[in-house]
């Protein structure tokens, strides 16, 4: 699945990268890691998109590089209502695959 499939789509986005940190917000939203071309691994929902930018930079699952391609891109959508958006994302990837994004574990809205 492509960044372009999800609704509604990200709207911001920054390389993934700790050089990058800095320009990502601390306000709550969902996001997505995705490789060069947009495929995307991972989706969440966090309270602070950029110490969450930044865990996910220190797990090694993370950073190194899936079937897919390595994640490059973390993209987001500052929004307040993240279980129904988070949700919205992990259907259309299900309903697209048949299965979760590859580096998400669980279907579970929790936020961190």
């Amino acid at each position: 699945m492509r960044i372009g499939d999800l609704v509604p789509v990200p709207t911001k986005r920054e390389g993934f990268r700790r050089s990058r940190l800095r320009f990502v917000p601390g306000d709550c939203g969902c996001y997505v890691l995705a490789t060069f071309d947009g495929h995307v691994l991972y989706v969440g929902l966090t309270k602070n998109l950029r110490r969450r930018m930044g865990q996910h930079l220190d797990n090694q699952e993370k950073v190194k590089a899936t079937d897919f391609g390595r994640a490059v891109w973390f993209l987001w959508l500052e929004c307040d209502n993240l279980s129904k958006v988070e949700r919205t994302w992990m259907n259309i990837h299900v309903q697209h695959h048949g299965k979760l994004p590859i580096l998400n574990k669980i279907y579970s809205a929790t936020s961190s």
